[in-house]
């Protein structure tokens, strides 16, 4: 019996430098955050990624994409999902040093859904 488990469809809105680094790890992990960054969040919904790629990203970096990805739905489930502003967005917040546990739980590769300049 093969043992297949859901996923959930994350979001994550991302600058050319995160994306480059994601492109070196082959699409199948984020890279570490850096001193600064000790929150790693992923949003669930396409809307809100956008919006941040496209009104944040471009502004501060020139560029702005958003990606999308598929992590299983019950290693997700130690993390509450966070209210950050009106009802629809929504983080999950991953702590830094639980990245690389993470990273292991995305099944199969990050990709590219919106490109913004």
């Amino acid at each position: 019996m093969i043992n297949q488990h859901s996923t959930t469809t994350l979001w994550r809105p991302t600058g050319p430098e995160e994306l480059d680094l994601v492109r070196e790890l082959n699409w199948r992990a984020w890279p570490p955050r850096l001193p600064a960054q000790p929150i790693f969040y992923p949003v669930l919904n396409e809307d809100y990624a956008v919006r941040i790629a496209r009104d944040w990203n471009v502004k501060h970096d020139g560029a702005g994409y958003v990606t999308r990805f598929e992590v299983d739905s019950e290693f997700l489930s130690r993390y509450p999902v966070r209210q950050a502003g009106g009802e629809t967005i929504l983080e999950l917040w991953v702590p830094a040093e639980e990245l690389d546990e993470f990273n292991e739980h995305i099944v199969g590769a990050i990709e590219v859904v919106h490109e913004f300049r």
